[in-house]
């Protein structure tokens, strides 16, 4: 049975059956202050992964995204400003940060261009084949099931679709990872306590980014479910990894 399975919420290990709800009540609790921490974490770097990411996309008119854990719509408003038109869903396990997205000014006009949906990326409410790009920014570590995840990416891409993650990764060096762990596991929960009121929250988004798979095993599983032509890049030094694949 599924319910005796477990999995990690951060450093704990809980029944997979519970992760979701888990993940949900992380979401619910730091919405409001979701984008202002994202700005202090990554001390503002977040824009420029996002960035890269657009430049390697290249997202043309015309085109279909969907937008995975997509939040507040950042990469939603970037694709569609990138395409010049096109149609974006943002799909979001955690209905708050959906209602944070929608307030804001850009969510306002491009309406016509989006749709916001409250939905599991293990069980995408889609047809398939039917978008041209599926983006995943900081979601994929929060899935109970990564490879399920992947698996419906394939599934709802068209043939000739591209799915890219972008995620917190490992840094290739021992002396910079365990740096990097300092600052990570000292300063981010203090931020989170000053800033969103929940140092919990962020403990645990600190520690699912260490149970995280490295870039090359996160690349098997990408080719596992189906991907070709997969890749990676590292960003500040394999801070974050943005992984590309192609439905063929």
């Amino acid at each position: 049975m599924s319910d005796d399975k477990t999995t990690h919420f951060g450093f704990e290990t809980v029944p997979e059956s519970e992760k979701a709800s888990r993940v949900r009540g992380v979401f619910d609790s730091v919405a409001s202050k979701y984008d202002v921490m994202n700005d202090v974490m990554s001390v503002g770097i977040h824009r420029i992964w996002k960035e890269a990411m657009m430049d390697w996309l290249a997202p043309r008119a015309g085109q279909t995204l969907l937008d995975v854990a997509g939040g507040t719509g950042d990469i939603s408003f970037k694709f569609l400003k990138r395409a010049g038109h096109g149609h974006a869903t943002v799909l979001d396990l955690t209905e708050p940060m959906l209602v944070e997205g929608r307030k804001r000014a850009e969510a306002d006009k491009m309406a016509d261009s989006l749709d916001w949906v409250v939905g599991d990326a293990m069980a995408l409410p889609f047809e398939d084949n039917s978008f041209d790009v599926y983006t995943i920014s900081f979601g994929i570590r929060n899935v109970t099931r990564p490879e399920e995840a992947l698996s419906e990416a394939y599934r709802v891409l068209k043939p000739g679709g591209r799915l890219m993650v972008l995620e917190f990764s490992q840094l290739p060096n021992e002396g910079m990872q365990k740096l990097y762990d300092l600052y990570s596991f000292n300063v981010i929960p203090r931020m989170g306590q000053m800033i969103a009121n929940d140092r919990d929250s962020y403990q645990y988004l600190v520690e699912s980014i260490r149970k995280f798979p490295d870039q090359e095993t996160f690349l098997g599983m990408i080719r596992a479910a189906g991907f070709e032509q997969a890749k990676y890049r590292n960003l500040t030094m394999g801070v974050a990894a943005l992984h590309s694949g192609w439905k063929i």
